[in-house]
């Protein structure tokens, strides 16, 4: 979808990629607001709360580049040739992308594009997903005398497979968020199951921060039924970790696992 203005606007080419946060648009940052208030053209993300759309000025050019997990309606060398030809005819562009930019965003990418243009760029960043998400759910990435560390993982890499990654993170003792990879969950939790971490605490939350979010609470042996059950889809995020037991829902796991134990 594009709204646009059919006035050419001369101004200075410039480019400024903005982390829209993980969906409520209350979480962008005030520089981002600003960022788009000045906006020539924005270049929007499927992921993006389009509310944030009314911030940028109503003569500015509105445009959906797609990009999302099995929906890719811009290819990302598109994306790229896209911000330099509007800041060449327009000006300000306003690239706007979920999270933060340079978390899984291929924001770097759009930047080492814009420089070799020689068209200035700057970067607003953004809460990431990764983190703002289970925090909102109270579950901490990291938690004195449960976590000293956290790895964010992508889930499934360009080739399909899962990532390398994973199969490191399983074997420490550091919170693990994936991002991409619900469709790979059951592969993913063999991955911790081959660790021997069948209790690990796990969450699995779809479309975090907004009105749609859905959260699936368990533990690694447990957590793709649960998930089926509750008919959560992408997007979502899955954290593996001791500090998901701190969630509320986990109470109720925590107790029937320590009354077996007991007998």
């Amino acid at each position: 979808m594009i709204t646009t203005s059919t006035e050419k606007i001369n101004k200075e080419p410039r480019i400024t990629l903005v982390g829209a946060g993980p969906g409520d648009a209350d979480l962008i940052t005030l520089k981002g607001i600003k960022a788009l208030q000045t906006a020539d053209v924005v270049l929007y993300d499927a992921l993006i709360n389009e509310e944030l759309l009314s911030f940028a000025p109503a003569h500015a050019t509105k445009v959906y580049v797609g990009k999302r997990s099995g929906d890719h309606s811009y290819s990302q060398e598109a994306v790229n040739k896209l911000m330099i030809d509007y800041a060449i005819n327009y000006g300000h562009v306003v690239r706007l992308k979920g999270g933060d930019p340079f978390v899984f965003g291929r924001g770097y990418e759009e930047l080492d594009f814009a420089a070799s243009y020689s068209i200035p760029a700057q970067i607003v960043p953004g809460i990431s997903s990764s983190i703002g998400v289970p925090g909102l759910q109270h579950i901490p990435v990291t938690h004195r005398g449960l976590s000293e560390s956290f790895w964010v993982v992508t889930g499934t890499t360009t080739n399909g497979k899962v990532s390398n990654d994973v199969y490191e993170a399983a074997r420490t003792n550091a919170t693990v968020v994936v991002l991409m990879g619900i469709h790979k969950l059951e592969e993913i939790t063999a991955i911790f199951k081959k660790e021997g971490k069948n209790r690990l605490p796990v969450a699995v939350i779809q479309s975090g921060t907004t009105k749609d979010e859905k959260v699936a609470i368990g533990i690694v042996d447990t957590i793709v039924e649960l998930v089926e059950e509750k008919k959560i889809s992408s997007p979502a995020l899955i954290v593996f970790g001791e500090v998901v037991s701190l969630h509320p829902q986990f109470q109720p796991i925590k107790e029937f696992y320590d009354l077996i134990a007991e007998q």
